[in-house]
């Protein structure tokens, strides 16, 4: 009973700090057409993105990445596009939507199927601490479509991270996930970082108070939405080619100061 007691408090409390905090930036969907110039822009190219992934993301295509019936669509392809077999986007809001702490809100549906790798995270805006991974990386969401009942956050910098295998990451089942739409949440203290998905949080990182090896969250993020096709680990059991065309789809983000 008494662990009930605790998982019913952090539920609570999970859910009660957004009311307590500000607005400070949104992006609700309400119009028709590409997504906002004033909110988001866009990372493009093929070369991999250092993980060895298949697709190519374009700038402002329509193909790859619209706004309609209050809904951002990035739409992925199997096509012949730049040497490169498959087309997607990757929307950021880097000098449009910088933040040190607060609260993050994606209602999103994602893509599904073997191959597929969709991720809501945040990158440094600033890189003050050196280039990846001493500046930090927080992956909100990270879903592959080998797993298809699971969830992924987690975060790395210098001293935490994959690449030497040191990385902190959390998960929860999470099934028949891609049918719907879901809320997937952050929260960000000078003290911790927290995440999880609706009403239920699944993973906490706590700041050491040590060095920026170990917590480079002291400095402005931007936010991240993409997929992306095959790679280390989204590819680690292939590409399903008969699943395409794929599509994200996100109902609002807003972030709470």
């Amino acid at each position: 009973m008494r662990g009930v007691l605790i998982l019913i408090s952090c539920l609570l409390s999970w859910a009660v700090t957004a009311q307590n905090r500000k607005l400070v930036w949104a992006d609700e969907f309400n119009y028709t057409g590409m997504p906002d110039t004033a909110r988001w822009s866009y990372d493009t190219g093929g070369h991999g993105w250092g993980n060895n992934e298949k697709q190519y993301y374009t700038d402002a295509r329509p193909a790859n990445v619209s706004v309609g019936n209050g809904l951002l669509t990035i739409h992925v392809n199997k096509e012949d596009y730049k040497g490169n077999k498959y087309t997607s986007a990757r929307v950021l809001s880097k000098y449009k939507g910088d933040w040190k702490y607060g609260r993050i809100e994606v209602r999103a549906k994602l893509p599904k199927g073997r191959g597929i790798w969709p991720a809501i995270w945040m990158l440094p805006t600033d890189w003050k601490y050196g280039g990846w991974p001493e500046s930090g990386e927080i992956d909100i969401m990270e879903y592959v479509g080998y797993l298809p009942d699971s969830l992924f956050s987690t975060v790395h910098t210098g001293t935490y991270n994959h690449a030497i295998g040191t990385h902190k990451p959390g998960g929860i089942a999470k099934p028949e996930v891609t049918d719907g739409f879901h809320v997937y949440v952050m929260e960000w203290t000078p003290d911790k970082i927290r995440m999880g998905v609706d009403d239920n949080l699944y993973y906490e990182f706590v700041n050491e108070k040590k060095t920026f090896n170990e917590w480079p969250f002291d400095q402005r993020f931007h936010l991240l939405l993409n997929v992306a096709v095959g790679g280390n680990w989204g590819g680690k059991e292939g590409i399903d080619d008969s699943i395409f065309p794929q599509k994200m789809e996100v109902d609002y983000v807003r972030v709470y100061q």
